[in-house]
Formats: structure tokens, C-alpha cells, sequence
């Protein structure tokens, strides 16, 4: 299983980012995915996720309104839109997988345990 994060870096205030992740190795269309951050020394946080079929997604409320997660099964890729970035949306993002086909509890980051190596973002003015 390879879940390979891009799309992070630097950005002010307001700006809008784009974080992708290109998947392989595992059958993409039938697993739940999400996005979670983490700060360092802190807890992983969840952030979005996204039923197999893309018809349920689910937001923490600290992003609600301006992140938007979605999928392209032909290509196996998850994607997070960030818009109306803020100070405290920086952390390293990961694209993480649910721990079994078929069914996730979305909002539980304990239920994404496959992850990628992250990428780093930064909202500074």
C-alpha cells in the first residue's frame, strides 16, 4: 500500500491550497479515505474524510465551510481543497486509508490507520 501526499507549502492568510494523494497497491474504490494533521507534540487531528462511494463526507468543525475533500476513483487519487486559509490550519497533512473495506466510521482518525509520509503546511502573514 503507497498513499503519496503533494501539493503542501506555504501559504498567507486567505490563500486557498491543494493537497493531493496518488494511491496504489490496494483496491482503491471500495476503501473509506480521509485526511489528518498533526502538529508537532500534538495529537493527530482529523480533518475530512469520504465514504468509498463519495456520496458521505464528513468535516471536522474547525475546517467546515472551507475545506473540501473528494475523490477521482478512475485515477486513484484523494484530494483536499483549502480555502480561506488560517494560522492554525498549519500542521504536516496526511492521506490516510481506513483499516478495512467496506466501512469506516468517519471522524474517528483511529479508523485511518494507513497513512503517507505527510506534507507540510504552512499558513504564515
Amino acid at each position: 500500500v503507497q498513499l503519496v501526499e503533494s501539493g503542501g507549502g506555504l501559504a498567507q492568510p486567505g490563500e486557498s491550497l491543494r493537497l493531493s494523494c496518488e494511491t496504489s497497491g490496494f483496491t482503491f474504490d471500495i476503501y473509506h479515505m480521509a485526511w489528518v494533521r498533526q502538529v508537532p507534540g500534538q495529537a493527530v487531528e482529523w480533518v475530512a474524510g469520504i465514504s468509498n462511494d463519495g456520496k458521505i463526507s464528513h468535516y471536522a468543525d474547525s475546517v467546515k465551510g472551507r475545506f473540501t475533500i473528494f475523490r477521482d476513483d478512475r485515477w486513484r487519487t484523494l484530494s483536499l481543497q483549502m480555502d480561506n486559509l488560517k494560522l492554525t490550519d498549519t500542521a504536516v497533512y496526511y492521506c490516510a486509508r481506513a483499516a478495512r473495506s467496506g466501512w469506516a466510521q468517519l471522524g474517528n482518525e483511529r479508523q485511518f490507520p494507513t497513512r503517507g509520509q505527510g506534507t507540510q503546511v504552512t499558513v504564515s502573514s
